[in-house]
């Protein structure tokens, strides 16, 4: 994820309630206050009246508290995972139960995919079959290995502190959940056999929602074009990583798409030189301009639309099992585009296995063979658990 561009804007404006520079003098100020004792009329003072109350700036706790939420649930699926126990050939054996597998089966440093799996992630045979549609949401606060963790938590933490300092917690917060919500879908669609986890669909949410931030407050930017392209860049560059092979791009697009619809529902600023009624001092004439303009009130019906028939849309074709390939024959080039490096189909990981008992020695025979790549392999094991033949049927089919 890339970081987010800077923001020139023409005042400091941070909340909803925002006087901008006024100037009365007694010369030209036609404001004038019937006394109720005697009648008379009088002027305001001629001192000069300038005052500026920036937007409010939020103190950013929710960002740093999902932060803290996704290290710990990482810590407690490799605590579970229990490497040792279940696997053979773990990475760094000194920690322990906490050590990761092995690089074959999983080279982001990180649990099994069975571990995963127990602790929430977005399977479709799960989420559709097994009804357990909370795994769209679960698979959001879960990540493959350390350096997955490490690279959403930079960018969750670069993007989010700003938005919320801006905006506050509520907004960023329903933001974040529901942008990892709609990416989790858009991948559920076109994603059938593998697991998928990770927070990459709710940071491109938040990304979404400032390119939607910036087209809806337009006026209240100075450099309007270069934050625009700054911004694009960041979007382009991220959006282009997940064309690689192992990446769900459609989470990212997914996330992406919602965030942009959300920003112009959630962080719609008033129009420059909009004065709330309650911050008028008394004997001032307040401007009549409308608190938003027309194309912001036009942005949010259009989005609010968008983001209803598109959420109906895609969770009645996703519990209906629908696949989104079979109507799209391009759309899997969103996702990997193959070329002489890589590939994108992926050969299947099922295994037949035959385990030998022998009488004479200590160990068992296990014969795996893949049905992917026509490998087979004989293994020396006491006793093997469901885990570790799982896991040694990847890295035979790897």
């Amino acid at each position: 994820m890339g970081g987010s561009p800077p923001s020139d804007r023409n005042q400091p404006r941070r909340g909803d309630n925002s006087i901008h520079p006024v100037t009365i003098d007694s010369s030209s100020s036609s404001s004038a206050v019937q006394s109720a004792g005697d009648g008379r009329g009088f002027r305001s003072t001629s001192r000069n009246y300038q005052r500026n109350q920036p937007f409010k700036s939020w103190f950013p706790w929710l960002i740093p508290s999902f932060f803290i939420a996704n290290v710990v649930l990482f810590i407690i699926s490799m605590y579970v995972n229990n490497c040792p126990k279940n696997s053979i050939n773990c990475v760094a054996d000194f920690l322990g139960r906490f050590s990761f597998q092995p690089m074959k089966e999983n080279p982001l440093l990180g649990p099994s995919s069975t571990t995963l799996d127990k602790m929430g992630a977005q399977q479709v045979s799960k989420v559709v079959d097994g009804h357990q549609a909370w795994r769209l949401i679960t698979a959001i606060w879960l990540h493959a290995g350390v350096f997955h963790l490490l690279a959403n938590m930079l960018s969750l933490l670069f993007i989010g502190i700003r938005l919320e300092q801006e905006f506050g917690f509520v907004r960023i917060g329903l933001l974040y959940l529901i942008s990892g919500f709609g990416g989790n879908v858009l991948s559920a669609l076109f994603i059938k056999d593998s697991i998928a986890v990770g927070a990459s669909g709710a940071l491109f949410g938040l990304l979404g929602a400032m390119l939607s931030e910036l087209i809806t407050n337009w006026t209240i930017y100075a450099n309007k074009l270069a934050a625009l392209l700054t911004l694009l860049f960041i979007i382009v560059i991220n959006l282009a990583v997940g064309i690689l092979p192992h990446v769900d791009n459609y989470a990212h697009i997914g996330g992406f798409l919602t965030g942009l619809l959300l920003g112009f529902v959630f962080l719609m600023r008033p129009q420059f030189g909009w004065v709330s009624p309650k911050n008028v001092p008394p004997g001032y004439v307040r401007s009549s301009k409308p608190k938003y303009k027309m194309y912001q009130i036009i942005l949010l019906v259009a989005a609010l639309i968008l983001l209803i028939v598109g959420f109906s849309v895609g969770l009645v074709m996703l519990f209906r099992g629908v696949n989104g390939n079979d109507h799209c024959s391009w759309c899997h080039y969103l996702s990997c585009i193959p070329t002489s490096k890589w590939k994108c189909k992926t050969e299947p990981t099922y295994c037949m296995f035959v385990l030998l008992l022998q009488s004479t020695q200590n160990a068992n025979e296990l014969i795996l063979s893949c049905q992917g790549n026509g490998k087979n392999h004989t293994y020396a094991i006491a006793s093997a658990t469901e885990s570790q033949i799982k896991g040694l049927c990847l890295e035979l089919c790897s």
